[in-house]
């Protein structure tokens, strides 16, 4: 409760204030990117917050609200909705909520977390994006099904269109939903998803039928004047993996206001005025590739459009190009890590850095990084194999991880955390100098060496089989890398 009030002080006697105070009137605040509850109801009985808000925005709200919600007044959001694997149930589970989150929750906006799946796969949340984009080594990408459910929607309507109310389900499963842009353009979007071929990660669906229908939709008022309307068409087929996506059908003629669908199930239907309509085309793309098995970096890039290094996946901390003005010799440009205060965080963060690159399915490599540890007597630096989670797990994450301290000691762990330890002892690191790591993983037995000469060898690993390789600090700290190299056997 002290954090509720807390937060709901900041965002009408803080948050709006400063906005205002600085210039940004235009600037729009959405509460509470959570669950509907508590905020509608703080909304409801204090006014200085209500007016504050400009929309509610609540995350995976499966479709519905509640009545305090829409006694507010206020614009409904769901402002992070979707995270779902975009095979075709993916596709399935998006074109449904695109609708019933209106139709059930009068949400006019719906936002996709997120919009292209461009990380590793074995993160959390593998593919849970619009369309993929994973291998920036091969170049390849797949524009999956809810790339083309997205164009029903939004090739048809523009920001400042209104749904009309005249929403709904239809009688054997489905639903409708009609926008207009004020002006006499008229877009009808009817979707047909069964349950098994709809379901998103989260919250649980519960049971419904759907089942083929002809469905006769009757325009009143302004609209009944209409004479033909464009159709633009998609279905799932799960038996054979034959659908078909964002096809143009003949226009579809009116009879007094009038016309009649025949509905199948896992369809998806586009009706409209607007002859705009286009399913644009791509390039083949590239052959899917696995990472590269040999992999360099030296990090020599004096201007970089990026400040993140390519391939490299920051899992905790923030590791960007940097130019060395302090080394005159071979490090002028290196790789640092820069974060130097943990952030608040909403999942378990580890307490370490850590920037993983490979491919999961590696067991047997080799790993060489030429490291510098900036923080006197007590900073550290690892280099990583066979490491196995990343994102909100990544506190959990195991595989082979070889540290070298300021304070001249090494230290060779099971996790991240550092707890189970594989081998330590006297290194002679120190902070201020470079020195070259090398991990050595082969079968049960890891080995490590510093500077090109043995540390430690014959490492007995308790597992995981495989990961992708890494580096990171023991803390927040400055720290930096070079001529990172690795061979995956």
């Amino acid at each position: 409760m002290h954090f509720l009030s807390f937060l709901l002080a900041f965002i009408d006697k803080l948050l709006r204030y400063t906005l205002d105070k600085s210039g940004l009137k235009g600037v729009k605040i959405i509460a509470s990117d959570n669950l509907w509850e508590p905020i509608t109801m703080c909304m409801l009985i204090d006014q200085e917050l209500h007016d504050a808000i400009d929309v509610i925005g609540a995350h995976y709200p499966g479709t519905l609200t509640v009545s305090e919600a829409l006694m507010s007044d206020k614009q409904l959001w769901s402002s992070e909705d979707y995270s779902t694997f975009n095979d075709d149930v993916g596709g399935g589970c998006w074109a449904r909520i695109l609708n019933q989150n209106y139709v059930n929750g009068r949400m006019t906006a719906t936002i996709s977390w997120n919009l292209i799946a461009s990380y590793y796969e074995e993160l959390p949340f593998g593919r849970d994006g619009l369309m993929t984009a994973e291998e920036p080594w091969s170049g390849n990408y797949v524009v999956e099904s809810p790339i083309w459910i997205t164009a029903h929607t939004t090739q048809f309507t523009q920001p400042g269109w209104t749904y009309l109310q005249t929403v709904g389900h239809l009688l054997n499963g489905g639903s409708y939903v009609a926008l207009t842009d004020g002006l006499g353009n008229l877009t009808i979007v009817i979707e047909t998803m069964t349950h098994d071929h709809s379901v998103c990660i989260r919250p649980p669906l519960p049971a419904f039928n759907v089942s083929a229908q002809n469905a006769t939709f009757n325009l009143k008022g302004s609209f009944s004047s209409l004479e033909m309307l464009q159709v633009w068409y998609s279905r799932f087929d799960f038996k054979t993996n034959k659908s078909k996506f964002f096809q143009k059908l003949e226009p579809i003629k009116l009879s007094r206001g009038s016309f009649t669908l025949n509905l199948n199930v896992d369809e998806v239907y586009t009706l409209t005025t607007l002859k705009t309509g286009n399913k644009g085309t791509y390039p083949k793309p590239p052959d899917s590739a696995p990472f590269p098995k040999q992999y360099k970096d030296n990090f020599n890039v004096r201007n970089p459009a990026f400040t993140e290094a390519p391939d490299f996946a920051d899992q905790t901390g923030v590791f960007e190009y940097f130019i060395n003005m302090t080394d005159p010799g071979d490090h002028v440009f290196t790789l640092r890590q820069v974060v130097t205060q943990r952030p608040v965080t909403w999942a378990t963060d580890a307490d370490q850095t850590i920037s993983i690159i490979g491919d999961h399915a590696w067991q047997n490599i080799s790993l060489t990084c030429d490291i510098y540890i900036e923080t006197p007597e007590t900073g550290g630096v690892f280099v990583g194999g066979r490491v196995n989670k990343g994102g909100g797990s990544v506190r959990d994450a195991k595989g082979i991880f070889f540290w070298v301290f300021a304070d001249g000691t090494y230290r060779v762990t099971n996790d991240i955390s550092g707890n189970i330890v594989m081998a330590k002892g006297l290194s002679g690191t120190r902070a201020g100098v470079w020195h070259t790591l090398t991990l050595n993983i082969e079968g049960d037995f890891a080995s490590g060496l510093l500077n090109g000469y043995p540390l430690w060898k014959n490492a007995t690993i308790l597992g995981p089989s495989n990961g992708w390789a890494a580096i990171g600090t023991s803390t927040f700290e400055f720290a930096q890398f070079d001529n990172f190299y690795v061979n995956a056997n």
